[in-house]
């Protein structure tokens, strides 16, 4: 049998992936998929729409095609389903602003050999040392949208029935507990994050009308004591933004405050078992580099013993979105 061809195609693709990311922010600047839920479905309507020449709307529908973004409907054009269901502007689904919140990084990312090479201690928080309300007003503007399709899909997986009081670590805007107390009404929930970004978290729980039912408490969860009297805690979408001694921490922390029986889920960017993908995870882990933070990528093995190593029994795992996140469980004993 004659041997695989190898050749540099793959190499290549790689050494160019930054030029589809810059088609796809120009297009979501441009509100081209806006444009076509719009009813511009040719290069003709859709020069005038966006402000360009026909040529550059042709060679940013090209594009758009290539990497199915776009496709044809006849002479037609329309929306990929993804882009029709989270890029067009005035949907309460829109999700513009979260596919454009690392865009600021892509200087840094290009630096990324003299980051590696950087002797500095990192810091623990990261990102979030100093942080400011404004910051985390900007912060969370970006990430809302995406949070509540989160808070969303953890209640369809996660049966809280019974459950009265749940902490939501590191909760930011509070979507998984708006959500968690729409969803049941008997529940209570406590968002616990940095005392700037409560701010901000009481503004959402005030627009979505459950500022009676959903309470913040401001602190750092690796460094101060966690509320007590709950018997259900999430933590969601900041692994990759420690190192392993502080998830273990703040695991074995929760497991002492939850109320016996209670249960705990890690919901996050995890590798695979033998560490090897997804690509996603690994990458979350490196752009903590940028922060100058001590985060990193942990494998659902990592995970699964963090809670094991606290106490937890029936520790579990689960995919939370395929390929993205993953989802790490476990029972206090007793109750």
């Amino acid at each position: 049998m004659a041997a695989d061809k190898v050749d540099t195609t793959r190499l290549q693709r790689l050494a160019r992936a930054y030029t589809e990311s810059a088609v796809f922010y120009a297009a979501i600047d441009l509100e081209l998929f806006t444009h076509v839920a719009n009813g511009a479905g040719t290069v003709t309507e859709l020069a005038p729409a966006m402000g360009t020449s026909e040529l550059n709307a042709e060679r940013l529908v090209a594009v758009c095609l290539a990497l199915e973004l776009l496709r044809r409907d006849g002479d037609r054009l329309i929306n990929a389903p993804d882009c029709e269901k989270f890029l067009v502007k005035g949907s309460d689904r829109y999700a513009g602003p979260w596919m454009e919140f690392t865009r600021p990084e892509v200087p840094s990312w290009f630096d990324l050999t003299a980051k590696l090479t950087d002797p500095t201690p990192p810091r623990t928080l990261g990102l979030y040392e100093g942080l400011t309300v404004e910051r985390a007003r900007r912060y969370h503007e970006a990430t809302y949208s995406i949070g509540m399709g989160a808070g969303r899909r953890f209640c369809r997986q996660v049966d809280l029935t019974g459950r009265r009081r749940l902490l939501d670590l590191g909760g930011g805007s509070g979507a998984y507990s708006i959500n968690a107390v729409q969803a049941y009404p008997g529940l209570e929930a406590i968002v616990f994050d940095l005392p700037p970004v409560t701010v901000v978290t009481a503004e959402y729980l005030e627009a979505n009308g459950v500022a009676d039912r959903v309470s913040t408490v401001g602190g750092d969860f690796i460094a101060d004591p966690l509320p007590t009297g709950c018997d259900v805690a999430v933590m969601a979408s900041n692994l990759p933004i420690y190192d392993a001694d502080n998830i273990q921490k703040v695991v074995s922390k929760t497991f002492a405050a939850l109320e016996p029986g209670g249960e705990m889920h890690l919901v996050g960017e995890m590798l695979a078992p033998d560490g090897v993908g997804p690509l996603d995870a690994a990458l979350w882990g490196m752009a903590e580099i940028h922060y100058g933070s001590g985060g990193r990528a942990h494998s659902i093995t990592e995970c699964l013993g963090y809670f094991e190593r606290a106490g937890f029994e029936s520790v579990s795992e689960a995919p939370f979105v395929a390929g993205v996140l993953h989802r790490v469980s476990g029972t206090k004993p007793g109750g």
